[in-house]
């Protein structure tokens, strides 16, 4: 494992991109399924805030692990486009709420139901928590994660620099 390029050890976090960015572009369609949506709470359901707030940045981070997944040239590209993705989904609905005044860019209101497993309040940032911020703070983690890796595995083989650190040299001994 010393030996192997820092952006291949980043796999993981283009996968799981790739999940997360398909579960931010399709929860607010299939969450009405089970009790978990914003207004309209029907399934597959299309409004303009919808498409704005979740099927666009959900695409990115999609796109973004994709190409954190192809190449170790493309990761700093994927990386970039997933953490951009994941911004959105936190800060996407206060932006949109002073950009479009007016407009129907809103997310809708969470819908919660008297008589379910939690209580509204808890359903209510369970939603929030699962929709926007917390899957976009994820997001923005793992889209880090892998331009990071992947600048420094550019880096490394830029200046000739060995992928192995100086502690893992002291630690484990020299590698041949």
């Amino acid at each position: 494992m010393i030996n192997q390029p820092l952006a291949g050890r980043g796999r993981a976090s283009g996968a799981l991109l790739v999940l997360l960015g398909a579960w931010g572009a399709l929860i607010p369609f299939v969450g009405p399924y089970f009790g978990y949506a914003y207004t309209p709470d029907k399934a597959w359901a299309y409004t303009s805030g919808r498409l704005v707030l979740s099927v666009v940045p959900g695409a990115a981070v999609f796109l973004g692990g994709l190409l954190v997944l192809a190449s170790d040239g493309a990761a700093a590209i994927g990386g970039f486009f997933a953490a951009a993705g994941g911004a959105w989904f936190v800060v996407g609905a206060e932006v949109m709420a002073v950009a479009a005044r007016g407009g129907s860019y809103g997310p809708g209101s969470p819908v919660v139901t008297s008589g379910r497993t939690f209580a509204p309040a808890t359903m209510r940032l369970l939603e929030h928590l699962g929709f926007y911020s917390g899957l976009g703070v994820v997001i923005v983690f793992l889209g880090a994660l892998a331009l990071g890796k992947a600048v420094i595995a550019r880096l490394a083989g830029r200046y000739g620099a060995p992928t192995t650190t100086a502690m893992e040299e002291r630690q484990y001994g020299q590698t041949y």
